[in-house]
């Protein structure tokens, strides 16, 4: 008899399924995407000098001891948003020097939130003791009524809540323009931060800062097509590409004819593991910024001087 062999973990967003469910079940979500997406075609900005500051909400809502992660994993998250969307990773010369010019620097930074709603000060950390013992896709972890945690305004912070997903799931977030009341990031507690509960190939923070992406209205770098070489992210820079990468392929990985460098497989916005994912590009921070300019703008007046 032949032993089974263990499978590595893979890494599995539901970003795009969320959107397509909010594309057939919430009025205007289509309308206001289509809109946005033809004022970001036709941006034609000078590049954003200021940097943003994010105030963040992490929801910890748990059902065992393991999934209520301590602040140190929290806090190691936000560390490593901030250093992905500045585009300042201590081995980022593992970038194909084809690639290297193309390094965009997001200047959007994170900050655990200092202030609740109501003015009073807080850590920026809820935890929510559920007797859930994991959440699906369907936005339930967003509500105190379904054993999750009620959002924070969407308007004034960056709503990330860390759970137990099912099925697989590492994460999911909504694009700019769905519902407030379901607005933020989900990511399940053992993708989240670098210690704790964080395991491999997912205990580098590149899910949170992969679903941060979406939040501001990056796509997947193949398209989301399958495998088909016909979608598009909407991103001149990042080469077509067959479909997700999985592991940590070696470059060059060729598909959809885009040799002699292939696929950019350590871009935030594919599927390989945290400690290959190394960038965005130039032209997936224009449309970061885009977003911060667009359905975005309450969050881009919370400003400091670029350094």
């Amino acid at each position: 008899m032949t032993e089974a062999v263990a499978q590595a973990p893979v890494r599995r967003c539901e970003t795009m399924q969320v959107h397509h469910r909010l594309l057939d079940t919430v009025s205007g979500y289509a309308e206001a995407c289509a809109a946005f997406e033809n004022t970001t075609f036709h941006r034609r900005a000078a590049a954003r000098e200021e940097t943003v500051r994010i105030p963040v909400v992490v929801h910890v809502v748990w059902a065992s001891d393991e999934q209520n992660i301590n602040d140190a994993q929290v806090q190691s998250q936000i560390d490593v948003l901030n250093a992905d969307f500045r585009a300042d990773i201590a081995d980022s010369d593992r970038v194909p020097e084809v690639w290297r010019s193309l390094v965009g620097d997001a200047r959007v930074e994170f900050f655990l939130a200092t202030e609740d709603p109501a003015g009073e000060p807080t850590n920026g950390v809820i935890r929510t003791n559920t007797a859930m013992t994991a959440f699906d896709t369907d936005d339930a972890v967003k509500s105190a009524a379904t054993g999750g945690s009620d959002p924070w305004p969407a308007d004034r912070y960056l709503n990330i809540w860390v759970c137990q997903l099912t099925g697989g799931v590492v994460g999911y977030a909504q694009f700019p323009g769905g519902p407030a009341a379901t607005d933020g990031v989900v990511v399940t507690y053992t993708a989240f931060g670098t210690t704790g509960s964080a395991a491999a190939p997912f205990n580098g923070g590149r899910t949170t800062t992969h679903e941060v992406g979406h939040w501001l209205n990056l796509r997947h770098v193949w398209g989301d097509d399958g495998d088909g070489c016909h979608g598009s992210d909407f991103v001149d820079d990042t080469p077509n590409q067959a479909g997700p990468s999985r592991g940590c392929p070696t470059f060059p990985t060729v598909s959809c004819d885009n040799g002699p460098d292939g696929d950019m497989f350590m871009n935030f916005m594919d599927y390989t593991d945290d400690a290959c994912m190394l960038m965005f590009t130039q032209g997936q921070v224009e449309r970061i910024d885009a977003a911060l300019a667009g359905p975005r703008a309450s969050l881009s007046n919370l400003t400091v001087a670029a350094p």
